[in-house]
């Protein structure tokens, strides 16, 4: 007999519904001036709490970041699933998953170079750290089951391959040298780069 998953206590929903404040607090705060120009105390006002709860939740502007950017990715990450289930060309169905991770990151700039920074260079004990380290390694395998699905690589390849793309496309969202770069011209060049690793 299934077992029946209990409600939330009231103490578990009152710290969801801060973190769903808090998370749309630095989203918005985040959107529309840019990581380095908010503060922690602007968030912690704006989501009606004191900057000591924000803290429970995020000790820094970072953590906060990877709390926001984490759903975002998330969420283009299950959109490129979705598409890519009903594309039969492999670098195609790659590249539904690539795009909608490179649009979510590009939607502010700055904000999304400090993610990926935040992602390779913050404290991996940091639980925020760990989802976006998570959504990566999702992301890869699901780049891999592509591959896989048309036994375009071995398993082994395949996850190699993905790693690889992965790799690909964080250096070109991350690089200085690409940071004037419309979306667009960022996708093509990722779109460029796997293209050399299909099989041919």
């Amino acid at each position: 007999m299934p077992v029946a998953s209990q409600p939330l206590g009231r103490r578990e929903r009152n710290k969801q519904q801060k973190l769903d404040r808090i998370t749309a607090a630095a989203s918005e705060l985040f959107a529309e001036h840019g990581v380095e120009d908010v503060t922690t105390q602007q968030i912690a006002a704006k989501a009606d709490i004191g900057t000591g709860t924000l803290f429970l939740y995020a000790k820094t502007k970072g953590e906060l970041l990877l709390l926001v950017q984490n759903a975002h990715y998330a969420e283009a990450l299950e959109r490129g699933r979705t598409d890519a289930e009903t594309i039969p060309d492999a670098l195609d169905a790659v590249m539904s998953i690539v795009r909608p991770i490179v649009e979510c990151n590009r939607i502010q700039v700055d904000n999304g170079r400090t993610y990926l920074r935040e992602m390779v260079f913050g404290d991996p004990t940091e639980p925020h750290h760990s989802v976006a380290l998570s959504i990566v390694a999702q992301t890869e395998e699901t780049i891999a089951g592509i591959l896989g699905r048309e036994e375009l690589a071995r398993p082994g390849d395949a996850a190699t391959t993905a790693r690889i793309v992965s790799a690909i496309m964080f250096l070109s969202m991350a690089a200085s040298a690409n940071a004037a770069l419309t979306t667009e011209a960022i996708v093509q060049d990722i779109r460029a780069q796997i293209s050399l690793l299909m099989p041919r």
